[in-house]
């Protein structure tokens, strides 16, 4: 990862590239996307970067002051302490930022020896210094070794059957995982590393894009009880193969073989690992092949999305913690897909205990607070809620789960900024996702960004057409399509959408809410209530406290029949706690 990630709008490319130069040519590492390609996954590359980026240079411009993705990026790193803004002309800087000490540019001419300039690098090295700090890093003489690049690659599918994919991802991100423990390696992020997954790639560009000197290229064969993983290293600057080797193993020894690997790659990159690093590589979160195998496929699932997969979900993690009870990983993906059971009317299991079990196996775990989140927000708690999930974010900032929920909290919390900002997070994390973004419109709209809520409606709408021309039976692809098509002002094609999941899914109480939202859009009242009133008596406890703060249903507030409706369901649990 860079050092330094600069922010700013295309049409100040001009001035922005001697910025860029002059900094390089002071030592820094600087990203900025002039490299990325059409056709790539740039908001991934850009999420990844601006994420593990020591501080983060805004060029505030007349342009740039207008671009939400500009003010987004600034408002990420002013969180995080590490916002270092310069501005050129007369840029009228948002309003929340005009306290924030902004270095003026204007009229500088690329000079490094110029006061502006050595103002900036001032302000730069104390950021980074604090970084360090923050870091806990001490220079000592057995650290002190030559920091190395890496990007690994997507491990192709030699299986000749696509069910198998989930086991050649989850070799590919463990291998991630282990490498990222070596302290001299700097691993490229496993959303950036799978936006290249499925593509044919050049390994010079995939370096270019992804600015590393090495790239690991690999395949997974597994047939039976018998796996068979090749693997190369390639130094990216020479395009020179560096090491390759093939195993052949039962799938008992799935473990060993992934160690193998990657202390093959450390051992030809010529690093000597330190003890700690030695433990952590040699450390994994079960010895048990089968429950790693009913993990991973469990793992797979979730990523597709599709809520009738998720008693499919809940049953292969009860499998792998029958297996090894003590594996954290399939407890937490068990508590989020309980929630949205939950949710949905479909489970009385909101998935809390099981959040709390992977977090008293593994409290290290992003994904174990992301599910107590989800948990709290399930009941209502969306405080609490918001909590666990920023504990989640603080381990992995890149947490899917962690910043889906901390956006719904936030969404109900009414704390829209920072909804969009999850939400957005979310939805670069994994590129086929549209729950999350499907949510950010809705948050635009209540700021008064209609503008942004227009672009944000049609980002998600395309995402979830892929999905449905893949899955026409996706029920919560088909409810969240059904209210941006409403959005964008679709109408027979979102009247088409809700007849259709109505007749796939007649049970589903979240995409059933989803259509009344869609038809409260549109104007059409009655059959809104009637559709709230089929399904709210069997609404979840978080799902009433959403229906009292989701502003597509504004319109309904002051009908009688809706209220009716909503202290009906609310009656029930006041009388019933439990339930």
């Amino acid at each position: 990862m860079a050092d330094i990630f600069v922010s700013y709008s295309r049409e100040d490319r001009q001035r922005v590239e001697p910025l860029v130069d002059a900094l390089e040519k002071r030592g820094h590492s600087v990203w900025w996307d002039p490299e990325i390609s059409p056709g790539d996954d740039f908001e991934a590359l850009i999420a990844d970067e601006l994420a593990n980026a020591k501080t983060v240079i805004v060029v505030w411009t007349a342009d740039s002051v207008g671009s939400r993705w500009v003010k987004g990026e600034a408002r990420d790193a002013a969180d995080r302490g590490v916002l270092a803004p310069v501005s050129f002309g007369d840029a009228r800087l948002p309003i929340d930022f005009r306290a924030i000490h902004t270095t003026n540019l204007d009229g500088w001419n690329g000079d490094p020896a110029s006061d502006a300039f050595q103002s900036l690098c001032k302000s730069l090295d104390v950021k980074l210094a604090l970084h360090q700090k923050n870091s806990g890093f001490t220079p000592t003489a057995k650290d002190d070794r030559p920091t190395i690049s890496i990007c690994v690659l997507p491990f192709s599918n030699m299986s000749g059957d696509p069910e198998q994919e989930y086991f050649s991802d989850g070799v590919t991100e463990d291998i991630i995982t282990d490498l990222s423990k070596v302290g001299a390696l700097s691993i490229v992020s496993r959303n950036t590393a799978f936006s290249f997954k499925g593509k044919q790639v050049d390994v010079p560009q995939v370096a270019r894009q992804t600015k590393v000197s090495h790239v690991l290229e690999g395949s997974v064969r597994k047939a039976g009880n018998r796996v068979r993983i090749t693997a190369q290293l390639i130094d990216a600057v020479n395009d020179d193969h560096v090491w390759a080797d093939r195993y052949d193993r039962d799938l008992d020894d799935i473990f060993a073989l992934q160690d193998e690997i990657s202390e093959a790659v450390v051992a030809a990159l010529k690093l000597n690992l330190l003890p700690e690093e030695k433990r952590a590589l040699e450390h994994r979160s079960t010895t048990s092949s089968k429950a790693y195998k009913f993990y991973l496929m469990a793992r797979q699932f979730s990523i597709m999305g599709n809520e009738r997969h998720q008693e499919i979900i809940v049953r292969l993690c009860k499998r792998a913690v029958e297996l090894d009870p003590a594996y954290a990983q399939p407890w937490a993906t068990m508590a989020i897909a309980q929630w949205d059971m939950y949710r949905r009317s479909a489970s009385e299991d909101d998935g809390l205990k099981a959040a709390e079990r992977a977090i008293e196996l593994d409290p290290s775990l992003a994904d174990a607070h992301a599910a107590l989140g989800a948990a709290h927000s399930g009941q209502g708690r969306y405080e609490e809620g918001l909590k666990a999930s920023l504990s989640a974010l603080k381990i992995d900032p890149n947490s899917y789960d962690g910043n889906r929920v901390a956006g719904n909290c936030c969404q109900m919390l009414r704390q829209y900024d920072d909804a969009i900002r999850y939400y957005e997070t979310a939805a670069s994390v994994v590129e086929t996702e549209f729950a999350a973004a499907s949510f950010a419109p809705q948050c635009y709209e209540a700021k008064g960004d209609l503008a942004g809520a227009r672009m944000a409606a049609k980002r998600a709408l395309a995402r979830i057409e892929t999905v449905i021309a893949a899955e026409p039976d996706h029920g919560r692809a088909l409810g969240y399509g059904a209210s941006l098509l409403a959005d964008l002002g679709e109408v027979d094609r979102a009247k088409e959408w809700i007849e259709r999941g109505r007749l796939l899914d007649p049970s589903n109480t979240i995409l059933h809410f989803n259509f009344a939202c869609a038809l409260s859009r549109l104007k059409e009242y009655d059959l809104a209530l009637e559709l709230l009133g089929s399904v709210i008596y069997k609404a979840s406890k978080g799902w009433l406290i959403w229906l009292d703060n989701d502003t597509d249903l504004d319109p309904l507030r002051d009908d009688p029949r809706f209220n009716a409706l909503v202290s009906k369901a609310n009656a029930r649990f006041a009388v019933d706690p439990a339930q």
